[in-house]
């Protein structure tokens, strides 16, 4: 059945790239009358589900540690994604992917040396992509120095950090800010964090920084109490999809990394990521609730050899 999943994905992937759903110049979606889908955002989500099913069947075989049994399938599904994501373009979401990735790999108890005979692999094609393709180039000479590229690729980083930093402390309060009117590009989607950080100031930038901090946190103690493995991988995998991507979003806000088009989970407009999201929650809520079921008959257990005892 994941596999079934899978290849419905990957065909939706490639028909976001020869259909006619072209928008500033990217393939990412499926128009579909009103309604569009970007499969990208259940490529995350099957790639988490299909890893820890992958990586739990492995390790109960004895198998875990064979790279061409285990490593080698499991990279060259990531890989296919990737491709097709990377196509539309898209590289933000494509680094997502191998986070998901090389983190699934790594919490299953692979050997360290299996990531460092496929990172060989890896970092020739990112460095390709950046370096061969002229508007990446740019946006990382504009991420080094964004005042001279102001007018340039760097207009929307250097606009972002205008908003963060007339914000101060307290913000211009809710809805008040400008940046957002007439010059922050996607300042409903990529950028919304610079509008955070305007109308609320660091005082709720912080805020919501510390919010998905928290969120990591419970989703790890999600993770680590989970019955069963394919339930701590799912939900590892999980928060990384969704924390990773925050952070980067933010990253990007604050010009820590080069621009890149990627969501802020929960706050960006964007219905199918919306949408996956919630629902990646509502699959760790439900992990959740059968690692308090288990605590619980643990604790009772320990109560009635008290009594027993007594």
């Amino acid at each position: 059945m994941i596999y079934v999943t899978l290849g419905v994905i990957a065909a939706l992937l490639f028909i976001a790239l020869v259909g006619a759903g072209e928008v500033n110049g990217a393939r990412r979606w499926i128009f579909l009358g009103g309604v569009s889908l970007q499969p990208s955002e259940l490529a995350k989500a099957a790639l988490v589900v299909f890893l820890a099913w992958f990586l739990t069947q492995r390790e109960e075989e004895g198998r875990l540690e064979n790279f061409w049994y285990t490593v080698a399938p499991a990279g060259m599904v990531t890989a296919i994604l990737a491709g097709l994501i990377v196509k539309e373009p898209d590289l933000g979401t494509t680094l997502m992917l191998g986070a998901i990735f090389v983190v699934m790999v790594f919490a299953v108890g692979l050997p360290l040396r299996h990531l460092l005979r496929v990172l060989p692999l890896m970092l020739p094609v990112l460095l390709y992509l950046i370096v061969r393709v002229g508007w990446r180039w740019e946006r990382l000479l504009a991420f080094w120095d964004p005042k001279t590229y102001a007018q340039g690729k760097g207009y929307q980083a250097w606009q972002s950090l205008i908003a963060v930093g007339s914000g101060g402390v307290n913000g211009l309060g809710l809805g008040q800010g400008r940046q957002k009117l007439f010059y922050l590009p996607e300042a409903h989607s990529d950028f919304i964090f610079a509008v955070i950080g305007e109308e609320l100031g660091l005082v709720g930038a912080a805020t919501l920084v510390a919010a998905f901090g928290f969120f990591f946190y419970r989703c790890y103690r999600v993770s680590r109490t989970a019955p069963d493995r394919f339930g701590q991988l799912l939900a590892l995998g999980f928060a990384t999809a969704i924390v990773v991507q925050a952070f980067f979003n933010i990253s990007v806000s604050l010009s820590m990394v080069p621009t890149k088009g990627i969501p802020l989970p929960f706050i960006s407009a964007g219905g199918t990521s919306l949408l996956v999201t919630m629902a990646t929650v509502g699959v760790m809520l439900n992990i959740s609730a059968h690692c308090d079921r288990r605590v619980g008959e643990r604790e009772s257990g320990r109560a009635g050899e008290k009594q027993s005892w007594a």
